[in-house]
């Protein structure tokens, strides 16, 4: 599915993705996390079930409508408590002075020759940018599937997020293919049409009297 960001680090050793300069409405926002000590450590956890909903606003802070289109109509809070409840080892959060600072998800694919591990989902704080989250989230992640037998890693993201393109190229991804997204609005279906219809019929023919009511 996605990893995320709106503009590359400017350092050419870190190439942690960057957000959307929203501040989250959770424990990562800007009023909590500015008093964070700049020296605090990164620390790499098991997700637990009250990190869902903080996890779920920071990501609705960073996959946002306007810049990412695609993420923004993928996001909702089911993504979080989806994976949480069936891949729960593949769900990780990084807090810095008790804030949350990031999270990744992630699954495995078991195939009858390979165990593929994909990424679905990395968001970093735009207010621990550069402090090596994305890297600790990501390694942490790397180990836990190389223990489960994993050999083989993917994810995609759009090609025009460039701090994510850098960022994992920098960890060694490689083989990059463009991908085409289409969409179709079945409301204008004919068949939808007639749908909408059969069921409007068939809901007068049930109460008539409330029918004749709205006509006259």
């Amino acid at each position: 599915m996605v990893t995320n960001s709106d503009s590359a680090s400017d350092s050419a050793d870190n190439h942690e993705p960057t957000v959307s300069p929203n501040s989250a409405n959770s424990s990562n926002s800007s009023a909590s996390s500015t008093s964070a000590n700049a020296s605090a450590p990164v620390i790499v956890r098991n997700m637990e079930i009250d990190d869902l909903a903080p996890a779920f606003h920071l990501g609705e802070s960073l996959f946002t409508s306007d810049l990412y289109p695609y993420l923004y109509r993928t996001w909702e809070e089911w993504e979080v408590i989806g994976f949480y409840n069936t891949d729960p080892e593949y769900c990780l959060v990084a807090e810095i002075d008790g804030h949350l600072a990031g999270f990744i998800l992630g699954t495995v694919i078991s195939k009858a020759s390979w165990n593929y591990g994909y990424i679905t989902w990395l968001g970093v704080s735009h207010d621990f940018q550069r402090r090596g989250v994305a890297g600790k989230l990501f390694d942490k992640l790397v180990e836990r599937m190389i223990e489960e037998g994993v050999r083989f890693m993917l994810l995609d993201t759009d090609p025009a997020n460039t701090a994510a393109v850098k960022f994992f190229t920098s960890k060694g991804f490689g083989n990059t293919r463009q991908h085409v997204y289409l969409s179709l609005n079945l409301s204008k279906h004919e068949y939808y049409g007639r749908i909408i219809s059969y069921e409007r019929d068939k809901a007068e023919r049930a109460n008539p009297w409330r029918s004749r009511r709205r006509h006259t």
